[in-house]
């Protein structure tokens, strides 16, 4: 069974055109206009290139002159390029409890805010056990003093919420840059 590639089965090529008239770029990039299939699949055996079918939505469909595994070939180059130019936002997590000190907190919370510096996501979940749900107010609170301290650098993208026996809230990096720390203005 030959492997066929994705990409490959989105163009018709050649013979798959199954429609009798098409509107035809030429191998130059010249509008030829409408003409028959056949004279069209007989332009690109001569130029010795492929009839892609570009846009099958059309009435006619488009169809181009081109060496189809160059085109190939350019399209998964400019999709490579196009996912390399893409920004990987990291979604880092803090772990507390209700019962956490406030001295651990604070180590936790210089962590999200250089996370935060550094671009990424920080979900604040905090975990309950036993008895501890009965009294969601405390987390709650604690989420909230959270969000406050880091709000010079942080927006609240999801608002505190309870799912099973841990509450949650995601912090975002606020729209303006944050000031660099130990320089005086």
């Amino acid at each position: 069974m030959k492997e066929t590639h994705i990409t490959e089965q989105e163009f018709r090529v050649n013979e798959n055109i199954r429609v009798n008239e098409v509107r035809l770029i030429g191998p130059a990039g010249e509008n030829v206009g409408v003409v028959p299939i056949r004279q069209a699949l007989q332009i690109a055996r001569d130029a010795d290139m492929d009839l892609v079918e570009v846009s099958p939505n059309a009435v006619p469909p488009v169809c181009r002159v081109l060496d189809f595994g160059k085109f190939l070939f350019e399209r998964e180059k400019k999709d490579r390029e196009a996912k390399k130019a893409q920004v990987k936002i990291e979604v880092k997590e803090i772990r507390l409890r209700p019962k956490t000190n406030e001295a651990h907190r604070g180590f936790k919370v210089e962590d999200a805010r250089r996370w935060l510096n550094q671009g990424h996501k920080v979900r604040v979940t905090i975990k309950f056990r036993g008895r501890e749900m009965d009294y969601p107010e405390i987390a709650l609170e604690d989420l909230r003093e959270i969000a406050l301290s880091l709000s010079d650098v942080s927006i609240i993208e999801q608002a505190p919420m309870i799912e099973g026996r841990t509450m949650s809230v995601v912090l975002g990096t606020s729209k303006a840059k944050p000031v660099k720390e130990g320089k005086p203005e």
